[in-house]
């Protein structure tokens, strides 16, 4: 579909279509499961756990929109060849994986194990199926042996990676291009989706730049940033998941697609000192503007306050040594009748 001149993904090719998004509960799966569900597909959910607190896939009410939701680790061929049985997809975007670089280096062999033998683990669960069409992996822009030159890499630049993270997605390109040259004729359309530095709403991640700068703000700590004159090709989360569709409508249509592909902006990179201070100007903004909206919103009002005892549910509150408050009965707690109570009315 176009628009303007732009290619759009295409609510005909995803309508009703039977979709399996690996690693859902993350930061690019949560947007792309909504993006899909939006376009019609019957999206089916495959992860572990959202980690502990704020995410994307919880604060964007994710799961209402899934067909399922499954918990499963990609590490188990059982499990994982098992669910893919019972979902039946007609395509497959693949996500999952352990994305962190700072956690590969405290758990390499883990880094390997989830992504490289849990992309093989679901490649084998593929295999001989006749109901999936398509199949995206998504790794990396950091697959390529980086040789210092500073100049974009080009799909059939030379596979590498020094740190664990970046060599065990390099490992799976050379793993999914294995499979496709093995098995092919038993396999979906295979195709390697790559990109990076990738920013947007929703993400809580380790390591992340601007997580980073919000956390280093709440807690009124200084951001240390090691190379702040480093450039990065920035791109917002939309633009590259709306790419993955595009790249996967293509695989749907067609055998002669490309076996992978870069993402990246067309604008040139972007100095991470310089993204902090469109962030910071941004929010700046961003707080005016909701400040003015709020004042212009107001409303004159009359405002009582009273305090007095009462009988009703007179042993309601018990305080903790935690310090917290439990409400409800306290039977053999103290008592507690005390009770404020605060009145507001529009003077109109």
């Amino acid at each position: 579909m176009t628009t303007n001149g732009l290619r759009r993904p295409d609510p005909h090719v995803w309508r009703g279509r039977r979709v399996l998004v690996t690693g859902h509960t993350g930061f690019k799966g949560s947007w792309l499961a909504l993006m899909l569900a939006k376009l019609g597909a019957q999206v089916h959910g495959l992860a572990l756990d959202p980690p502990p607190g704020p995410t994307a896939f919880r604060l964007a009410g994710v799961e209402p929109a899934l067909a399922s939701h499954r918990i499963c680790d990609i590490r188990n061929p059982l499990a994982l060849a098992a669910a893919v049985a019972e979902i039946a997809p007609s395509a497959v975007l693949h996500l999952a994986a352990q994305a962190i670089v700072g956690a590969s280096y405290r758990d390499p062999a883990g880094t390997f194990a989830t992504n490289v033998s849990g992309t093989i683990n679901l490649l084998e669960a593929l295999r001989g199926r006749t109901d999936c069409v398509a199949a995206l992996v998504v790794t990396s822009d950091k697959v390529y042996r980086n040789d210092g030159r500073g100049v974009p890499f080009v799909e059939d630049d030379p596979l590498g990676g020094h740190d664990p993270y970046s060599a065990s997605k390099a490992a799976c390109e050379i793993a999914v291009a294995s499979w496709a040259a093995s098995f092919g004729d038993a396999l979906p359309r295979i195709a390697t989706a790559r990109a990076g530095n990738v920013i947007g709403g929703g993400d809580f991640g380790e390591d992340r730049l601007i997580p980073d700068l919000v956390r280093a703000d709440r807690a009124g700590v200084p951001l240390k940033i090691r190379r702040p004159d480093a450039t990065r090709p920035f791109q917002h989360v939309l633009d590259v998941l709306a790419g993955y569709l595009l790249f996967a409508e293509d695989l749907i249509a067609s055998a002669d697609a490309p076996v992978a592909l870069n993402f990246g902006p067309s604008e040139p990179d972007i100095a991470v000192r310089d993204l902090l201070e469109r962030y910071r100007a941004m929010l700046a903004e961003r707080l005016v503007e909701a400040t003015l909206a709020a004042v212009a919103s107001l409303q004159p009002a009359r405002i009582a306050a009273g305090e007095g005892d009462s009988r009703v549910g007179i042993q309601r509150r018990e305080t903790g040594p935690d310090g917290y408050v439990f409400l409800g009965e306290v039977p053999d707690g103290p008592i507690d009748p005390a009770v404020g109570v605060i009145r507001i009315d529009r003077l109109d």
